[in-house]
């Protein structure tokens, strides 16, 4: 799994890097019960504190799309969310991105996805 940060991105390195596990849990290249890279030594391959690539598993555990595991690390989940959500939830992340990029405040954003929802 490859994983690359964009220090220009707004979005901070933690969520990259949780976005870069969520898409490969959607894409399939990461499998259930596939153990991630243990946070020390991928915070070494990034060159970023270990406790940002620890903030990014949080936020994944978080969504039910891993679990952590004492003394065996960052498992990808078996019976947690499927694939589908992880697709679903990096799509979210997109959509809050940009709106944040056009300013949007959160209840604005809210307000179009009742309206979207309302038109489906």
């Amino acid at each position: 799994m490859l994983i690359r940060l964009d220090p220009a991105s707004p979005l901070p390195l933690g969520d990259q890097i949780a976005a870069a596990v969520r898409g490969a849990i959607a894409d399939h290249s990461v499998q259930p019960g596939e153990r991630l890279p243990a946070a020390r030594t991928l915070a070494n391959s990034l060159g970023v504190n270990v406790h940002t690539v620890l903030r990014g598993y949080q936020r994944l555990r978080e969504e039910g799309l891993i679990e952590l595991r004492r003394g065996r690390g960052a498992v990808v989940s078996t019976d947690g969310a499927p694939p589908g959500r992880a697709r679903l939830m990096e799509g979210i992340r997109g959509l809050v991105t940009e709106a944040r990029g056009l300013g949007l405040s959160d209840e604005e954003v809210l307000d179009l996805v009742r309206t979207g929802l309302s038109g489906v």
